[in-house]
């Protein structure tokens, strides 16, 4: 897929099944999100809440079927930590390597920077190698580790903490 074949726009309310199909798909089917039930509609609503005033886009195909998404949210609700923000970012399973996720970071590194946030931090589950090895790729390095804090599925997990600063 080159970039041709899709745009990155912010997300709408149309949006919302979609996200929550995609979002489900890794709840059910991986550690990259960290429920172990399928979220409901509702979930959309608390995504657009926590990344409120930050990016929250979409990639969608020529026909207007959603590929990805992905966002930002603060960090830390306290004024001092303004200039951080964590990412999270969901491609469709069909999608992944084919560049989406890539570009969708640089979308939201761009408006990042826009914002005046300096530092990026993403929270990976350590059974999630992919996600681990796409950030270490981009950039990111690990600053921290908290060890076992998720158990999903009856399995712990490890919480590695990776920042990029911009």
């Amino acid at each position: 897929m080159d970039k041709m074949d899709y745009i990155i726009a912010p997300v709408s309310k149309e949006d919302a099944d979609a996200v929550i199909g995609i979002f489900n798909y890794y709840v059910e089917n991986s550690f990259a999100a960290f429920p172990e039930e399928p979220v409901p509609h509702q979930f959309f609503d608390l995504l657009v809440k926590v990344s409120a005033c930050y990016p929250f886009l979409v990639a969608k195909d020529g026909e207007g079927t959603v590929l990805g998404f992905a966002l930002l949210r603060p960090h830390n609700p306290m004024p001092v930590f303004s200039r951080t923000a964590e990412i999270a970012c969901f491609i469709s399973p069909e999608q992944i390597g084919k560049g989406l996720g890539s570009a969708m970071q640089d979308v939201l590194l761009h408006e990042a920077r826009d914002k005046g946030i300096s530092s990026i931090l993403a929270g990976i589950s350590s059974l999630n190698s992919a996600s681990v090895a796409f950030h270490k790729k981009r950039g990111f390095l690990e600053c921290g580790r908290f060890q076992k804090i998720g158990r999903k599925w009856g399995q712990d997990f490890d919480v590695v903490w990776m920042q990029k600063m911009i």
